[in-house]
């Protein structure tokens, strides 16, 4: 992926990947955040195909991120602040290999930083139980869908979205208020 210089990127998959993106697009530093689907075997996979489990992809997003602003390390931190990285292949209710935890990174540094850092989390044992988030190169990302992007800021008073992803940025805006976009 082509970014402007000083641009990174960076790649999560932390469940539903409209709850990831929702708490990622709040960022300041943060230029883009695309859905999508990620680490599969199938090319160009759809939502229902991917709803499966049998592609191997997980639901994820790609940031587009000014590291000047905001770094990879606190990338990282909000991730794991925002999901639970201790539950096989499941976030909440959501159930299936599509919503595993799993960092793609782009280049050795941050596959360096992702390993610190959860060596760091399980050395303090922060969970209380083992992290289960995978780290592995990124391959092909494959964009979402169009009703995919964006998806809480236009669908708020949606069950799933109240419920479910509402609570995740009162949390967000609660621990990281000075990192937010005004």
């Amino acid at each position: 992926m082509e970014t402007e210089k000083g641009i990174e990127v960076a790649t999560f998959a932390g469940g539903c990947f409209w709850c990831t993106e929702a708490v990622f697009l709040e960022l300041k530093g943060v230029k883009t955040v695309v859905s999508g689907y990620i680490g599969g075997k199938t090319i160009n996979p759809t939502y229902s195909e991917i709803g499966t489990g049998n592609t191997g992809h997980a639901e994820a997003i790609e940031i587009t991120f000014d590291p000047a602003v905001i770094s990879f390390g606190e990338l990282l931190e909000i991730f794991f602040a925002t999901h639970d990285p201790t539950t096989l292949n499941r976030q909440g209710a959501d159930v299936g290999t599509q919503y595993r935890s799993e960092i793609f990174y782009h280049n050795a540094a941050q596959k360096e930083l992702s390993q610190d850092y959860i060596a760091l989390m399980t050395s303090e044992n922060t969970f209380g139980k083992p992290i289960v988030t995978k780290i592995s190169q990124a391959p092909t990302f494959y964009v979402a869908e169009d009703y995919h992007q964006n998806y809480y800021n236009q669908n708020k008073t949606q069950g799933y979205c109240s419920y479910v992803i509402t609570p995740k940025i009162d949390k967000l805006k609660k621990l990281y208020q000075n990192k937010l976009k005004k």
